[in-house]
């Protein structure tokens, strides 16, 4: 028997069966729902699709963060720096060589302009791939490219990949969050589970005093909602047994009930004030700071704590991001929001002794390209550009792949964006090509039917 507790305008104190009694005591429904409402479920429960699973193999990684940067990154003008000049090319356009000043830096003496210059220095535990190339040069289809292996077709993004093969720790928030302020390209379909079942979709949080919307408790008591949504989840089991082998309703039936979980857990997730002066100062944070991306590093670095298997961190959306055309000069004031927040989150990650099992990925969706477009400007570069992993078993202070003088083609271990893929799960635990699901008489996967695990960038 659940109570409610009296007071002005509260409902008195009701059993569950007054409940139910007073929902459908007028209906025409209520004789034959009244005795399946108020028996003990007939069927076991359907197994929990958001369990731990065990991956392949041991990984060296439990859990990613994942940091997508939108509008593509200059490769030439941060980790894969080119400073000699050159002649124009033939279509007349000129050699644009990195605009910022670069040195080595660390013990691996690994060269980095000074765009990042927090990052640099914590270059030593960076694995930089200068060799990455992709399948498109426009903005949406590489987009999908980086996060679901295709360019051509919607396709399961990464994250509900890894949820899929590995569940989640923590049942009471989501397996896979996404920290984005506002909407990359292709919206939702970055982080969507396609033909996975939903609840391997990720879960998007924006940023300030709701950053997820409908959070917060409606009902007048938590007893109240409590019956209410037993009573809603009575109606989706039945329908559930009646309806056996439905994902939809499956997805539907588990994200109530995570939902119920994130009212009480979630909220002292993204509750920094017992976070340190010291902590909050390492991500360049104000206290009392809700927004900008350091909030987005810290808030990671705590939903992997609780469990949460994959987080991603988009810094931007669709529009005034990294898609220098005009000046490339403009990737200056995005770097500085980044450059430190990502630095302190490493640094955290190493000193909390998260970093070893937990891998973070540095990427955008193309580079720019090394002749200029007008004075300053750069155009789309798919052909080779960079990104960089930490962590989890990753080798440290190393950079794979190389590109010639100009930052224009690959000369050395050039890795496609299915062979990043295949390398993040195998740092997982996973054999790229056995992490599989049905659907439309294919076995499909993440690699598609490429992709080779870069095994000289592993520890």
């Amino acid at each position: 028997m659940h109570r409610l507790p009296h007071g002005r305008g509260s409902v008195g104190s009701i059993t569950r069966r007054q409940t139910i009694r007073s929902l459908f005591l007028g209906s025409s429904l209520f004789p034959a729902l009244l005795g399946e409402l108020l028996a003990k479920d007939a069927a076991p429960g359907a197994e929990n699709p958001l369990a731990p699973k065990a991956p392949h193999f041991p990984g060296t990684a439990k859990r990613v963060i994942f940091i997508y940067l939108s509008g593509g990154m200059s490769h030439i003008d941060s980790f894969d720096p080119k400073t000699k000049p050159a002649p124009d090319g033939d279509n007349g356009k000129k050699f644009l060589p990195s605009q910022w000043a670069s040195k080595p830096h660390g013990k691996s003496g690994i060269e980095v302009t000074d765009l990042f210059p927090h990052i640099a220095d914590a270059v030593d535990d960076l694995c930089i791939i200068r060799s990455m190339h992709g399948d498109h040069n426009d903005h949406f289809q590489a987009t999908l490219g980086i996060h679901t292996g295709s360019v051509t077709f919607q396709r399961p993004s990464i994250g509900s990949w890894v949820t899929f093969g590995l569940g989640t720790e923590n049942q009471n928030l989501p397996c896979y969050v996404v920290l984005a302020p506002l909407m990359p390209y292709c919206g939702s379909q970055v982080w969507s589970s396609d033909f996975l079942p939903g609840v391997y979709s990720g879960t998007r949080i924006t940023s300030g005093p709701e950053p997820i919307p409908d959070l917060n408790r409606r009902a007048p008591s938590a007893e109240l909602q409590k019956l209410e949504l037993s009573l809603l989840d009575k109606f989706n089991r039945k329908h559930a047994r009646e309806h056996p082998g439905d994902p939809m309703l499956d997805a539907r039936i588990k994200s109530y009930e995570t939902a119920f979980g994130m009212q009480m857990t979630m909220p002292q997730v993204l509750d920094l004030r017992k976070e340190t002066d010291a902590t909050l100062k390492l991500y360049g944070m104000e206290r009392g700071t809700t927004s900008g991306f350091g909030w987005q590093c810290i808030v990671a670095r705590r939903m992997i704590e609780q469990g949460v298997r994959f987080v991603e961190l988009i810094d931007t959306g669709s529009s005034k991001n990294w898609d220098a055309h005009s000046d490339v000069r403009s990737h200056e004031p995005l770097a500085r929001k980044i450059d430190q927040p990502i630095a302190g989150l490493l640094a955290d990650l190493k000193s909390r002794g998260l970093l070893k099992d937990t891998l973070v990925v540095f990427t955008t969706e193309f580079g720019r390209t090394p002749r200029a477009e007008g004075a300053l400007g750069r155009g789309h570069f798919n052909k080779a550009y960079s990104s960089w992993l930490a962590g989890g078993g990753i080798k440290g202070g190393t950079v794979y792949g190389k590109t010639d003088d100009l930052g224009a083609n690959i000369v050395e271990n050039g890795c496609h964006v299915h062979d990043f893929h295949a390398t993040i799960l195998h740092c997982l635990g996973f054999d790229h090509t056995k992490l599989t699901f049905r659907h439309g008489g294919r076995d499909y996967r993440l690699t598609d039917v490429a992709g080779s695990v870069v095994n000289e960038i592993l520890a």
